[in-house]
């Protein structure tokens, strides 16, 4: 075990405070390429987590795992100009091999739309081979200028969606099936609240006519897109040239979706829950949800053998449980198993045993707990129950606490000074919201499908005109 070192309190400095947890929690080190990072162990087990729970869902609405390749040919990227514009900084280029110079430019993939179209082209003729419905589990390189471990990185993984309909409608609906999964699946294992909306045409994706976005709050106040899914249209399809005779015999182009998450989850998770102890992982995407510690001035045989049992007995439980029977001094294990984030811990030692009891320690709020060795098992997965609704609920009543609406440009730039999120009603265009994000460094999150907060004032803040428009606005990364 490495020397722990001291950590940054977050209303110190927040930033400094991210990174200091994740380096002394050993989810990652920075990589040889400047703005890639090394996923160490614990930090690959969460996406591990995140991807098996994810995948699960997909299968249950009919979604087949494929595998696409790494070069895009500079002549398919070209072929949806909206698309290729909206990437075109983040490009990586393949222009020689071995020193000769190629005939065709190969970007690294920031994102597979025009692979899967390409695909699409060659799989279907006709409605009975529709929906096409499929995804991928890969990585993807977009050279961002400004980098953040786990938020924004210059390579990460991701999954990636891509379906084809034979109606808009149908399309519609599946693309609002995927963003219900998203959600479903990071508030209930991530414990992370969102808010559900669609975004506004100037934040939407490169391509797409529909953006559905899932927003959620980080400690700092700043909102985390957490995962998107997108109405693509005809686009593709008709840029791509996909057709298929519809059930009146006529060839008309199908109607697309493409939707993901990515390991910038790892991140939301640290910053939703994180303390300054260190990053608290919530026990249903945890690799080891509890650890036991094996507490004694010297080795007592007895000691190790109830850790054994204890073990066996979470196991039973379908609990995944870790001994720590170093030499180390209990403060040491203590503070180990808090700055890994492991939602419970079990202190036993040669007291305990003649006491029959162990405690109990929970990583979200330090309450100690004591039980008999023999209900050990069972307080453990009551606990790890409500450590789980704990993390979610405090983080629920964060984002609600922190949404306030405003009257005025004025207000809003005092909210977003303040680190709020603004709710309120907007009718302003694009460009009105880079002069607001130029200003007050807030940007449009999304159209909220549900009031955050009720509002009653219908004239908006930016033109003071009336509308029925309201947008959530908030600083974010």
């Amino acid at each position: 075990m490495k020397k722990l070192d001291k950590i940054t309190p977050q209303n110190e400095d927040f930033a400094r405070w991210y990174t200091d947890v994740i380096q002394n929690g050993d989810l990652m080190a920075y990589g040889a390429t400047k703005g890639c990072i090394i996923f160490k162990p614990l930090a690959y087990s969460i996406w591990e987590n995140i991807q098996a729970k994810m995948d699960i869902e997909f299968k249950k609405r009919g979604v087949q795992n494929v595998y696409l390749p790494l070069l895009i040919p500079e002549s398919l990227l070209q072929k949806e100009k909206n698309h290729v514009e909206g990437f075109n900084p983040e490009l990586a280029t393949v222009t020689e091999v071995g020193g000769k110079k190629l005939a065709e430019k190969f970007f690294i993939r920031p994102t597979s739309e025009t692979l899967f179209a390409d695909l699409f082209k060659n799989e279907v003729s006709s409605y009975n081979d529709l929906p096409i419905i499929y995804n991928q589990w890969v990585n993807v390189l977009r050279w961002e200028k400004t980098t953040n471990p786990f938020l924004r990185t210059r390579e990460f993984l991701w999954q990636e969606g891509h379906t084809i309909h034979s109606s808009s409608e149908e399309a519609i609906e599946f693309a609002k099936t995927m963003h219900k999964v998203y959600k479903d699946v990071i508030e209930e294992n991530l414990a992370i609240p969102v808010v559900e909306g669609c975004k506004t045409d100037h934040e939407k994706f490169a391509g797409a006519d529909i953006t559905y976005t899932l927003e959620s709050m980080m400690k700092d106040g700043k909102a985390l897109q957490s995962g998107t899914s997108h109405y693509l249209g005809q686009n593709f399809t008709k840029a791509f040239d996909i057709t298929f005779k519809n059930n009146e015999n006529k060839l008309i182009n199908p109607y697309g979706t493409s939707w993901g998450t990515t390991t910038r989850l790892i991140g939301a998770l640290i910053m939703t829950h994180g303390d300054d102890r260190g990053i608290i992982i919530p026990p249903k995407i945890a690799r080891t949800q509890v650890d036991i510690l094996e507490i004694f001035n010297s080795k007592d045989e007895r000691v190790h053998k109830l850790a054994l049992e204890l073990k066996d007995a979470l196991l039973a439980k379908n609990i995944v449980a870790n001994i720590d029977s170093s030499n180390k001094g209990p403060g040491f294990k203590a503070a180990n198993s808090e700055i890994h984030g492991t939602p419970l811990r079990i202190e036993i030692g040669p007291k305990d045993i003649e006491n029959n009891s162990v405690l109990f320690v929970r990583r979200d709020n330090l309450e100690k707990i004591t039980s008999t060795i023999a209900e050990a098992a069972n307080i453990a997965s009551l606990l790890l129950q409500k450590i789980q609704d704990n993390l979610f609920e405090s983080a629920k009543q964060r984002l609600q606490n922190n949404i306030v609406t405003v009257n005025s440009y004025q207000e809003f730039k005092e909210a977003i000074a303040a680190g709020h999120w603004v709710y309120a009603a907007f009718d302003g265009n694009g460009d009105d919201e880079v002069k607001i994000k130029e200003e007050t460094g807030a940007s449009t999150r999304c159209i909220p499908f549900k009031e955050p907060i009720k509002v009653s004032n219908d004239t908006c803040f930016w033109t003071n005109r009336k509308t029925k428009r309201f947008v959530l606005f908030a600083r974010a990364y």
